[in-house]
């Protein structure tokens, strides 16, 4: 079992000791000068600084007397109550500042690829598209003079040589989106291609090798590599960093889990922890 030492601050357990010249009281409760210190910056202005203190005092003195007043005037149960669940959150701060401190420095969290595939597979039905995705690539041109003709052949043949010559004079395109191994969603191609809309694009983004539409704004070659619709089962490739994410946390969570039982037992071990019958 690894156990960790945190510095625990006094002020954080509610016994700090006031030091230094007041500035303001609320019954028994004092602002010291010290207290406001930090807040001022060297950057500030003294009407700024000023105007910042005074601001911090007021809605300190505010919530002391709130507490106050609330003090006298709820039942001893609620306050009770209230107490109970202050002294939970507190528990609940140190336990998780504790635990975090651990994964931080203990957690391995590297998942290979092949870790994700395996519970990919295992898990496939779990992971189904909520957007269509696709593979394609675009090209947008104006009303400058192209060789459209030469352009078209290459962008449908799209061999390594083809991708080099529109690469090389890509300059002369309004866009581009030429990464067709790499799946985009439906929402963000729409985006990219005015002439498309949700209500058309079943009809023009099908599986194709070639499709050209034209509006005011100028001249848009497409081609889809590839299309997943909706409740299709998500490509490993699209959800992999998802998968990794699920897997790194269950091993965070097998890693605490271990981590109470061993404390646990080893309190038990030492006479720290004890039931009574």
């Amino acid at each position: 079992m690894i156990l960790l030492t945190l510095p625990v601050s006094c002020d954080l357990l509610g016994s700090k000791v006031p030091t230094g010249k007041p500035v303001a009281r609320v019954g028994n409760a004092f602002l010291y000068e010290e207290d406001i210190a930090k807040l001022i910056t060297s950057e500030m202005s003294a009407e700024d600084s000023t105007t910042l203190v005074n601001s911090y005092i007021n809605r300190w003195a505010t919530k002391r007397l709130l507490v106050d007043n609330a003090q006298r005037n709820i039942t001893l149960a609620e306050q009770d109550r209230l107490n109970n669940l202050v002294e939970q959150y507190k528990l609940d701060l140190f336990s998780q500042a504790y635990k975090d401190a651990l994964v931080a420095r203990s957690l391995d969290s590297t998942i290979s690829d092949a870790q994700a595939q395996q519970f990919y597979l295992e898990n496939k039905e779990n992971f189904k598209l909520n957007e269509a995705l696709l593979k394609f690539r675009y090209l947008e041109m104006g009303d400058a003079d192209y060789n459209i003709d030469e352009i078209k052949e290459r962008f449908t043949r799209f061999d390594a040589e083809d991708k080099r010559y529109l690469d090389s004079i890509s300059v002369q395109f309004k866009a581009q989106y030429l990464n067709d191994s790499t799946w985009i969603s439906l929402d963000k191609v729409i985006a990219r291609i005015p002439p498309v809309t949700i209500e058309n694009s079943a009809s023009l983004l099908n599986k194709t090798e070639f499709t050209q539409l034209r509006d005011s704004l100028g001249l848009y070659l497409i081609a889809v590599k590839d299309r997943l619709d909706r409740n299709d089962d998500a490509p490993l490739d699209y959800v992999l960093p998802t998968v990794k994410q699920i897997l790194l946390n269950r091993r965070k969570l097998e890693l605490i889990k271990q981590l109470e039982k061993d404390i646990t037992k080893d309190a038990i071990k030492n006479k720290q922890f004890e039931l009574y019958n």
